[in-house]
């Protein structure tokens, strides 16, 4: 039996969105692998701690420890893990996920190096990071996409289009989900049946879209964090899905967007046009282009066959990230 630490933040019993440490983490145990997680703590100091302790406990029975990567202050916690490995001699894999991570490669090219020229593998969930990690000399990058079970998604086909619209993120600034309020206060000034639903956490403005929808004078479904079924079933009550992030790398949400059945509106930032094509699979805009994307919510609200064909086009592209296809490349990494 294969042995796994794997190290990230399993938050999502606070509240906040499951990650990746979640949802491949039980995939590998159910291909027989031992897997040790760290950390669900929720102070950052504990969570920290608990990660090096773990590590160090672990370090002489793991074969390979799993780190998400991602491009703020997650990546210290990385940093820190790696050099551990290092001086353990594990073999670790860097598992990317900040849509920024190309910015830190700039801005901290030394610390980089000795995390990512070191590390066993370096996976890349998107063709954005993987060209950028290659041109930034780490050879070592191999390209794996996220992961979603498709058993759990119900596609739905929308014959027409309603101005029924869904957003689901972290309410946290680098979202954008004033963005996202401001387009709605001008649809709804347009379609005064349209209706707007958040789904997610409070990452820290919550509040403040409050604000701005109530000075807007239009109301907004605020549900909070809610399970992953509960919002895939209220998404059968909306047609259209808008992303207004403002950088990202290949957003999970988006992708499970696509596998309901959902036409798609998102900021082209990121590694959002190495996973969307602009009128194939989705409506791409520029970030903070708030007439934008409403010029391109209510195109689709006229043109049904723009609909059907974006959202063919989409959930044939989803069948990639099926975890009964992905599992086979991560198997193929830890063999």
């Amino acid at each position: 039996m294969r042995n796994i630490l794997y190290i990230g933040n399993a938050l999502s019993k606070h509240g906040l969105n499951q990650t990746s440490i979640e949802t491949l983490g039980p995939l590998l145990e159910k291909e027989g692998y031992r897997v040790w997680y760290a950390s669900s703590r929720k102070n950052k100091a504990f969570r920290l701690l608990e990660m090096i302790w773990v590590t160090i406990r672990h370090a002489g029975k793991a074969d390979y420890v799993l780190i998400d990567t991602y491009s703020t202050y997650n990546f210290w916690y990385a940093f820190l893990i790696s050099q551990i490995c290092r001086f353990f001699q594990l073999k670790y894999i860097m598992k990317l996920h900040g849509g920024n991570l190309p910015a830190r490669l700039a801005k901290n090219p030394r610390l980089c190096r000795m995390i990512f020229a070191n590390a066993y593998l370096n996976v890349a969930p998107s063709g954005y990071l993987l060209q950028a990690f290659v041109e930034a000399g780490f050879s070592n990058t191999v390209y794996v996409p996220n992961v979603i079970e498709l058993c759990n998604y119900k596609f739905v086909e929308r014959p027409s289009v309603r101005p029924h619209v869904l957003w689901v993120r972290s309410f946290s600034p680098i979202y954008n989900p004033e963005m996202a309020v401001y387009a709605f206060a001008v649809l709804k000034s347009e379609y005064p049946d349209a209706k707007f639903c958040m789904v997610g956490p409070d990452g820290g403005i919550l509040n403040r879209v409050k604000s701005l929808a109530e000075s807007l004078d239009v109301h907004i479904d605020f549900t909070g964090k809610l399970a992953k079924t509960e919002w895939t079933n209220l998404a059968t009550q909306y047609d259209i899905f808008i992303n207004t992030t403002h950088f990202d790398n290949t957003p999970v949400s988006v992708i499970e967007a696509m596998a309901l059945g959902l036409s798609v509106v998102s900021t082209n930032v990121g590694g959002i046009p190495f996973l969307l094509e602009n009128r194939k699979t989705a409506l791409l805009v520029a970030d903070d282009d708030v007439q934008g994307m409403v010029d391109c919510i209510k195109e689709l609200l006229v043109n049904d066959n723009l609909h059907s064909e974006l959202t063919q086009n989409a959930f044939e592209l989803v069948q990639n990230f099926d975890a009964a296809k992905v599992r086979f490349e991560w198997l193929k990494i830890l063999k």
